[in-house]
């Protein structure tokens, strides 16, 4: 790499220094950004040995700790960190003045001391940081680092853009059950400049009621509301002219540079630049290679503003050939490490000159692990040299940069690099060989990375380049688009290339989705099998996303075809996944999906404690409302029709209805359609129904339609004509329909018998239904009540009336029994005991007070329940089981639901059966409804 001239520029008529030259560059070594985007992975950057780099994001950790104060030239500031102990003991100290005031080195120092009121964290903050999301993500890292404890149910937003209330209640909730004050300082506070986000960090201040003590450290006053906490005594200030050197500090900065000058020099200094502590350090250094430092030092006359250019040109101008180069060449980075700073400059003396600027506190900072950080107001006028200099070189310095962090595990920062230099084959390379294709679909930094990757060009058609433009279709619904490219460069993947064709399958099965094609995400998974094999598990550890999100989509495509159990084992993959930013949306979906096969299977409470589920995880990783499933309000909905609750089920559809426009989830399309449809049933309006059921056929399913939409649309239709007492129309309107599942059978069941048509034969069917263990309590609910209608006003009837009512009692089912309003309330009318034990049904399908005898109905027989009490009470294990159990669960999912061992779950039901004198589950759940043990204390 080249050095820059050494010779001397003369000084401009404004006091800037003409920008160097730089001399032609030798070959290099490190790729550029016209390498083969199809070759092999890409390599690190010539460096004489792999850089040790601290677990999780190298980056992050250089943010989340304060720098070092250099050894020799730092000046220990004992009034100013007196000033900083007093300011702690309230809730906010601001530490404000103009650029290179000493603000950051002097707080860095105080904690150093140690004489906080407690722990401490640390965050530099970064113009990126300025919306919610990211803000608090970094603070809780922030905290994490400094602070020991932190518990993970606080949780970590999952997008940028969006933290929910309920998470800074949570950190609020932590921070004051600490034992001591918690120390948060936010340095470079002049980034937050979004209102938003201001107020989320005054409340928690208000909420932490002096715990937290905030430190803010910038050259401009946050938009916090400052006045209140100054009428409050709550603020401590310390500003620029505190910041500012006296003159004896001042003499005491040119004495650590070796400059032991007379009283004039120094106040000559004094005077000139007003106590500016980054324009006497630069004039010290500026005056050692000075023939007569002090004669040097008395002619400054000018005020720091008109000096600041000169004296850094000044200084530049000093430095050593090599130096003047790495940092001209290292100003366009953040945070440098030494040995990337060596593969800009093609030399080996990153570190000894790094350190040495360092220890005469020029120019750069120290970072923890070996990293370092040039000041940001030199960083900027070094850069604007830079590209007087060779605007040329420019980009290829950033693609220098883009190799070595890619090769040093920051592909994130590589690939901004990449971008900002225009390598798109580059930066698409970076992205896709990462395995992190998935974060640009789903995450914290989706939307950043769909923007940028939006300012790719056309033109760009390397493999890597068109594969992330299928990805950015997908997030635009653009299934078409998206496979039209893999069409075309899925032929030009090179078969070793694993990433790539990875990335291929990630497209191909998000498009599935979109389109409803099954055959389409069959594929695609037998594919995604062979290649997972051939993946190191470190990338997917660290990229959770990649498959999350085939498995999300697979069970969503799989579902929207009635594949249930398929379905289900693939969203609970996607369910299972690592918790974090890039998953916490696709697990929440995938919950949400596997409580919505819940309902299909007729079991609305699991499905009800899926969402809750799926809500708490969604709070914990603030995700907004716009980005949570609609299928959860859908799942909510039918939970409440099935309770018998219209304004609830009304208003779960509004908000479904409020949302995103459903049409991109054919699920939610006909979902939201079907269950519109039954609250007008409830109403009485069964060709309305029928009307909006045909409307939903026509909204654009009509290239998508699966078996299992038809046979909703069709059931539910079916159920309508029925309401409109026409029995011979319920039955047509299940002439086309292939399969039934079993929830659909029970209304096809009634259709039949309301038309006369095959009796016995539907008869058996539904005692199928009630026998059937994978049968959930609605549906077998529903059997039971047809059975018993069947059976007319005999014995049989009143205990298949009284066991749909213990199947449908955990989960208040009573829409079963409001669909056979008539039959039940005047069968209960002659029940009246089994009346008053389900108080929980609706007061018109009771019979009036005054008529509910006493005495007990001996057509109920064999489930009443056996003579006397319990043994002895029950435990609160055992009546978590029996609750379990009168849900209808299998003894494998109390298991899995408990936590427990399905042996302990066995023991347990034997030491029910004991206590309640019964002689299985069935039996203990009828006694235990009866003797009220399973009501909530």
């Amino acid at each position: 790499m080249p050095y820059i001239r050494a010779a001397p520029a003369p000084l401009s008529p404004t006091g800037l220094a003409s920008p160097p030259v730089l001399a032609p560059a030798p070959a290099s070594p490190v790729p550029t950004a016209e390498a083969d985007p199809t070759a092999a992975p890409l390599p690190a950057a010539d460096t004489p040995a792999p850089v040790r780099l601290p677990n999780g994001d190298p980056m992050l950790a250089t943010r989340v700790r304060p720098p070092r104060p250099p050894a020799a030239a730092f000046l220990r500031r004992d009034r100013l960190l007196g000033r900083l102990d007093s300011a702690a003991l309230r809730p906010v100290t601001l530490v404000t003045g103009p650029a290179g005031a000493g603000k950051t080195l002097l707080v860095a120092d105080w904690l150093a001391r140690g004489r906080l009121p407690g722990p401490a964290g640390w965050l530099t903050l970064e113009p990126s940081d300025n919306q919610p999301g990211t803000f608090w993500a970094y603070v809780r890292e922030a905290l994490r680092t400094g602070v020991a404890g932190l518990p993970e149910e606080v949780g970590a937003p999952a997008r940028a853009e969006h933290v929910e209330p309920s998470l800074l209640l949570r950190l609020a909730a932590w921070i004051n059950a600490c034992p001591r004050p918690l120390v948060l300082v936010l340095d470079e506070c002049e980034h937050l400049d979004n209102l938003r986000l201001a107020e989320q960090l005054h409340d928690l201040v208000r909420h932490t009621a002096g715990r937290l003590r905030l430190v803010l450290v910038g050259r401009s006053e946050p938009l916090l509301p400052l006045h209140r906490y100054r009428a409050a005594g709550e603020l401590a200030e310390i500003r620029a002219g505190e910041l500012a050197l006296d003159r004896a500090e001042t003499a005491a900065v040119l004495e650590r540079h070796g400059l032991r000058v007379g009283p004039a020099a120094v106040g000559s200094v004094h005077h000139a630049l007003s106590g500016w502590t980054a324009g006497v350090r630069l004039l010290a250094l500026a005056a050692q290679e000075a023939e007569d430092p002090e004669a040097y030092l008395g002619r400054i006359g000018a005020g720091p503003a008109a000096l600041s250019d000169f004296l850094l040109a000044e200084v530049l101008r000093t430095q050593p050939a090599p130096t003047q180069d790495l940092l001209l060449r290292c100003s366009i980075l953040g945070p440098v490490h030494p040995d990337l700073a060596d593969a800009l400059t093609g030399r080996r003396d990153g570190r000894r000159i790094l350190d040495r600027l360092h220890q005469e506190n020029a120019f750069t900072d120290a970072l923890p692990d070996g990293w370092y950080r040039l000041h940001p107001m030199f960083a900027g006028i070094l850069r604007l040299h830079l590209r007087a200099a060779a605007p040329e070189r420019v980009d290829e310095l950033r693609v220098r940069a883009a190799h070595w962090l890619a090769g040093h595990g920051q592909y994130r920062a590589a690939l901004d690099h990449a971008a900002e230099a225009g390598a798109w084959a580059l930066a698409a390379r970076l992205l896709v060989d990462e395995f992190a294709l998935g974060e640009l679909l789903a995450g914290r930094d989706a939307t950043r990375l769909c923007a940028l990757f939006a300012r790719m060009p056309p033109t760009e058609h390397s493999p890597a380049a068109e594969l992330v433009r299928a990805a950015v279709h997908l997030t635009r619904d653009e299934a078409a688009s998206a496979l039209r490219i893999l069409e075309h460069v899925e032929p030009l993947l090179p078969a070793e290339r694993t990433p790539l064709h990875l990335a291929a399958v990630l497209v191909r099965t998000g498009a599935a989705r979109l389109l409803g094609s099954a055959p389409l995400a069959d594929r695609a998974a037998r594919r995604a099998e062979e290649l997972e094999r051939r993946v190191p598990a470190d990338p997917l550890e660290r990229h959770p996303e990649l498959l999350t999100l085939m498995a999300a989509d697979l069970g969503s495509t799989l579902l929207w075809h009635g594949r249930l159990d398929e379905a289900c084992r693939a969203l609970e993959r996607a369910a299972r996944a690592p918790l974090s930013p890039t998953t916490a949306r696709l697990r929440h979906d995938a919950l949400c999906r596997l409580a919505l096969i819940d309902c299909l299977r007729g079991r609305p409470g699991r499905a009800e404690h899926r969402v809750r589920e799926a809500d708490e995880e969604a709070d914990r990783s603030s995700l907004p409302p716009d980005s949570r499933t609609e299928v959860r309000d859908l799942v909510l909905a039918a939970v409440a029709l099935e309770r018998d609750e219209p304004a609830r089920a009304r208003a779960a559809l509004h908000r479904l209805a409020g949302g995103r426009t459903p049409e991109h989830d054919p699920v939610v399309t006909v979902g939201s359609g079907v269950m519109r449809a039954m609250l007008r049933l409830g109403e009485g309006r069964p060709d309305s129904a029928l009307r909006l059921l045909e409307e939903t056929r026509r909204r654009g399913l009509a290239d998508r339609a699966s078996d299992w939409s038809r046979e909703r649309l069709a059931v539910t239709a079916c159920a309508a004509h029925l309401a409109a007492g026409r029995p011979a129309e319920a039955v047509a309107a299940l002439d086309d329909v292939p399969a039934l599942a079993p929830d659909s059978l029970v209304v096809a069941a009634r259709a039949r018998l309301a038309a006369g048509r095959d009796e016995r034969g539907t008869l058996a069917g539904l005692r199928a239904l009630r026998e059937d263990p994978a049968v959930g309590g609605a549906i077998r609910t529903r059997a039971l009540l047809l059975l018993a209608q069947a059976e007319r006003d005999g014995p049989d009837g009143a205990r298949l009336l009284a066991e749909a009512l213990a199947a449908a009692e955990p989960d208040r089912l009573r829409r079963p029994f409001r669909e056979s309003a008539p039959w039940v309330r005047r069968r209960l009318r002659g029940l009246p005991q089994l009346a008053r034990a389900h108080g929980w049904l609706p007061t018109d399908l009771l019979p009036p007070a005054q008529e509910q005898a006493p005495e007990r109905c001996a057509e109920a027989g064999p489930v009443q329940p056996a003579a006397g009490a319990p043994v002895e009470p029950l435990t609160g294990r055992e009546r978590e089981i029996l609750l379990c159990a009168a849900r209808m669960l299998s003894t494998q999912e109390i298991a899995e639901e408990l936590y427990v061992s399905p042996n302990t779950v066995k023991t347990h039901l034997k030491s029910v059966n004991r206590k309640l004198r019964t002689a299985n589950r069935r039996d203990a759940v009828r006694t235990a409804t009866r003797l009220r043990l399973l009501d909530a204390p």
